[in-house]
């Protein structure tokens, strides 16, 4: 190998070094990476094709974000209705610690990702592509973040609809409990800072009413193996 324009042999090496290191560090932080905000909704409100196409998305964002070999899981809770069991989104999510796409752990275990000292802010709750994702102050607003979940990760007891029927609605009737990743409201009491519980949905479960409330259908997806 000879230099060339000016490069010499050593500072060509030394490039090619950097930059596969840097390609190695990637592959290895992607590969650690066990939670992300989904980059994108369903594109039909809060109509996830229920738990099952909710798990689905999240495979789907991370594996084409190069994220391969764990099994997804949708932070989600489903009602008693029609004759099923309530499902708590605490129980779907593995035991952690969870990672972001920069390494960033977000809690040790599921205790820690309920209680007052896990590390999920707008800078941590990233996507998938390892992207911030916009909240309050930002154009358009989208921090509110599918859930529906009380504070400790379970589902909520009673007939009111709190998860769009399952997650299956998209029309004006229903809604669903929503947190906000970026820990910030209208207040700064809570719940307006919690991630997983700040307030229901109002006008229904579509795109254009998640939308109103500061929202795009984006949920949690948590590494579960």
């Amino acid at each position: 190998m000879r230099a060339t324009d000016g490069i010499s042999l050593a500072a060509l090496l030394a490039l090619l070094t950097l930059a596969f290191s840097g390609i190695a560090q990637a592959q290895t932080a992607s590969a650690d990476t066990s939670f992300f905000v989904t980059s994108v909704g369903s594109g039909r409100g809060a109509d996830l094709g229920g738990l099952e196409g909710a798990d689905r998305h999240c495979q789907t964002l991370a594996e084409t974000a190069g994220i391969r070999g764990k099994v997804w899981r949708a932070y989600l809770s489903t009602q008693a209705m029609g004759g099923a069991a309530a499902v708590n989104a605490r129980d779907r999510i593995g035991r952690g610690p969870w990672r972001n796409a920069k390494g960033d752990v977000i809690a040790k275990d599921v205790a820690e990702l309920h209680g007052p000292t896990n590390n999920l802010t707008k800078q941590t709750a990233l996507t998938e592509k390892g992207e911030i994702v916009k909240g309050r102050g930002d154009q358009p607003n989208q921090h509110d973040i599918l859930t529906g979940s009380q504070a400790d990760g379970t589902a909520f007891p009673g007939s009111q609809d709190m998860t769009c029927g399952n997650w299956t609605k998209s029309g004006p009737d229903g809604a669903a409990m929503v947190g906000h990743h970026d820990r910030m409201g209208l207040n700064e009491e809570p719940p307006a800072k919690s991630w997983n519980t700040s307030h229901p949905t109002r006008g229904g479960c579509s795109q254009e009413a998640l939308r109103s409330t500061g929202g795009a259908g984006l949920f949690y997806c948590f590494a579960a193996d």
